[in-house]
């Protein structure tokens, strides 16, 4: 009778269990900030001061600076990159775009946020990670109705967004109340990427040109196809965070009041705060990060593992998952936690049972299996 080997994989997109954190303390991290010019540091302090109110250990530096480097001796000394550069042209050091994308592909995270006249650089690293930004440098988001009502007499560039990403997993629980302000440029994501979301998209009367001069052809980028800003879920469990808008984690629209035009309603404080807080807690895994703890499998009726196991055999497998809440792993119960048998393509797909605190079983009985994979698509 024919034999085969069990090979297990954990595959988790939204939440993830990653491995570029020490399992005791996922949030004890240092990320390196790489700006522009040094007055970002003041002005968009608010963003910086959550990061380090919650544990992170910031380092600021010119992206331009000659002495920046990522790692040494072969080891990262950053866990995370945050990329408030969107007109260098060219990184200082030992970083450029080779090591920016080798520092993803080895499961770090990254924020980068591009803005009007941002650099061929900026525009391949967004382009490496899956979303395309409008190819006309002059080009920003203009929107006729659903700009802020401070820019009425303007050219309608600073709009209100409040179409958010539907996930409690990369948004919180906590409801975002206030629309959010952008001015900046739009870029496109290929639907047929699950790795890609959208995590704010323009209204659909949106369109993206140059808002200095008249339209002489249609634009590239028009209504809810714009997204502002998007997260990547990479297969190596790294999270990148692109936003189109520098200047939307900055001080001034945190703390600017919001009223959208054709609207009565005004917000005292637009949402740019929560929802920016909240992404940069998905993208820093203090929210959807999982291990998976106490594995087994084995035949049904046995206590230990097999080697292999034989085409018929009755199979039993069992997990407990964790999640980390910020401060302490947390059982994860959820409803759809599944697991793949499969051959050369997936085969039989199973939900396991869960006792609704750690502990997900199942038993699969006489399939015609070579390996399994474990894995969870909360969105």
């Amino acid at each position: 009778m024919s034999r085969f080997v069990v090979f297990l994989t954990l595959i988790a997109l939204l939440p993830t269990l990653s491995f570029s954190f020490t399992p005791e303390s996922p949030t004890d991290r240092r990320i390196l900030v790489l700006l522009d010019d040094v007055s970002l540091k003041s002005s968009h302090s608010l963003f910086f001061k959550s990061l380090q109110s919650r544990g992170f250990e910031l380092e600021f530096k010119l992206a331009d600076d000659p002495k920046i480097s990522l790692q040494r001796y072969g080891q990262y000394l950053y866990d995370g990159l945050i990329l408030f550069s969107p007109t260098i042209e060219r990184f200082g050091g030992s970083v450029d775009l080779a090591a920016i994308l080798d520092f993803v592909d080895s499961g770090h995270d990254l924020i980068m946020s591009a803005d009007v006249s941002a650099s061929d650089l900026i525009r391949e690293i967004a382009t490496e990670c899956g979303v395309e930004f409008d190819e006309d440098p002059a080009a920003m988001v203009i929107d006729h109705t659903s700009f802020a009502v401070s820019d009425t007499e303007g050219d309608h560039t600073l709009i209100v967004s409040d179409d958010f990403i539907k996930s409690d997993v990369i948004l919180g629980k906590e409801k975002i109340e206030a629309p959010v302000l952008f001015r900046g440029i739009g870029h496109s994501t290929n639907p047929a990427n699950s790795l890609v979301l959208k995590a704010l998209s323009a209204s659909p009367a949106a369109y993206s040109a140059n808002p200095k001069s008249k339209l002489s052809n249609p634009p590239s980028l028009t209504g809810s196809a714009i997204s502002l800003v998007s997260v990547v879920q990479a297969r190596n469990n790294a999270r990148v965070l692109i936003s189109g808008s520098l200047s939307m984690f900055s001080n001034r629209l945190f703390r600017s009041g919001v009223q959208k035009a054709g609207s009565s309603t005004k917000h005292e404080k637009s949402g740019n705060e929560q929802f920016l807080t909240e992404l940069s807690r998905w993208v820093f895994h203090e929210r959807g990060h999982l291990k998976a703890v106490n594995v087994s499998h084995q035949n049904v009726g046995e206590a230990n593992e097999p080697s292999m196991y034989r085409i018929k055999d009755d199979l039993e497998y069992s997990v407990e998952i964790y999640e980390w809440s910020g401060t302490s792993w947390e059982p994860y119960v959820a409803e759809d936690v599944q697991v793949q048998f499969y051959m050369m393509s997936p085969y039989v797909l199973k939900t396991l049972s869960t006792n609704q605190k750690v502990h997900y079983l199942i038993t699969a009985s006489k399939l015609d299996i070579i390996s399994l994979s474990f894995f969870n698509n909360i969105f």
